[in-house]
């Protein structure tokens, strides 16, 4: 009897070691994660993007590459209203494509290093050992850190909560949350894939284009319509004491082209046109940097920020904005009258 009390003990100190063992602390996991992107040659993944920012949600299907050190595709889809960007860096620098227009812009940008990115694991690891008070936890399945963020030009959403999966510390979900911790942002991952291996030209520009125009709807397309009309957008955040002062109708020998003039405390100048298809494949260099404004990629300079949305072009412009106040408009776009 003796004897059995005294396996029973062991065993029981055993497990209670054993469990303990098993219990890693957020340092822990952080120092895995560290080592996890060392150690990786990249990854590929599936991932579904819902933003929240708007009158109602909006979902992309993202794909996403990388090839360690600094190649990286990231292609985003919108079905709903049929668009699409890819955001490819390689050797010759950080491009934005857009299909439906033949179009590419080319930027000297550090992209993406400069900032959080919530569908690249990287970024996600980085935002996690640089931020000291981070909280930790973990439950059956996963770890699950909530951190800040570090958007660039957007005080919005200064936090995130980040599930990564305890069995390869791939990421399940992020959530990108306003000051009030109500999610705006949030991706789901699927198909997780580290060390996957790519083909010679995976990440080379005209191969991508011809690939996604290859994609495009055969009718409908923006290279087919002839009718100028397009959906005239206000924004729903302008700064205080700033409002539409005037909205002006321009014919062109493009069609119409709609400029808004806000004046106040600080005024600003919207401009709204038709986008046109390039019949060419046509690259563009930017002075500037990409803006991402959640729905679409942008090009932000000190004054001015260029985007293209649902096949229109929008210039805002302004000498007394600041860049953080160009983004909250352009994010704010939403659908108002058909020009």
């Amino acid at each position: 009897m003796r004897k059995a009390w005294l396996l029973l003990v062991v065993g029981l100190v055993s497990i209670l070691v054993l469990a303990g063992c098993g219990t890693k602390s957020k340092e822990d996991v952080t120092k895995s994660l560290g080592a996890k992107v060392e150690e990786m040659k990249g990854y590929e993944s599936n991932a579904k993007m819902t933003l929240q920012t708007g009158a109602e949600p909006q979902v992309y299907e993202v794909e996403i590459g990388h090839n360690k050190p600094n190649y990286y595709r990231v292609n985003l889809k919108n079905a709903a209203k049929d668009q699409s960007q890819i955001i490819i860096r390689n050797d010759e620098g950080v491009f934005v494509l857009t299909p439906a227009l033949n179009k590419s812009f080319r930027f000297h940008s550090e992209w993406p290093q400069n900032s959080s990115q919530a569908y690249l694991f990287e970024s996600l690891v980085n935002d996690i050992k640089n931020d000291p008070d981070a909280t930790f936890t973990a439950t059956e399945d996963n770890y699950v850190f909530e951190t800040k963020t570090n958007y660039q030009n957007n005080k919005l959403l200064p936090t995130q909560e980040i599930t990564l999966s305890k069995k390869d510390l791939s990421p399940v979900s992020v959530k990108v949350m306003d000051p009030d911790k109500k999610p705006l942002v949030l991706v789901e991952f699927s198909d997780f894939k580290f060390d996957a291996s790519f083909d010679a030209d995976a990440f080379d520009v005209k191969k991508n284009m011809t690939g996604a125009r290859l994609e495009l709807p055969t009718s409908g397309s923006v290279s087919e319509e002839t009718d100028n009309s397009f959906t005239v957008m206000t924004p729903l955040d302008t700064p205080a004491g700033t409002e539409l002062k005037e909205q002006a109708d321009v014919k062109t020998s493009n069609g119409n082209r709609v400029v808004m003039t806000y004046e106040g405390e600080k005024t600003f100048t919207l401009i709204q046109e038709k986008s046109r298809y390039a019949e060419i494949p046509t690259a563009t260099f930017v002075n500037g940097q990409i803006a991402d404004l959640g729905y679409t990629m942008g090009a932000l300079t000190e004054n001015s920020l260029t985007w293209s949305y649902q096949g229109v072009d929008f210039t805002l412009a302004s000498k007394d904005l600041s860049q953080e106040e160009l983004m909250m408009v352009a994010r704010s776009m939403q659908g108002a009258t058909t020009k």
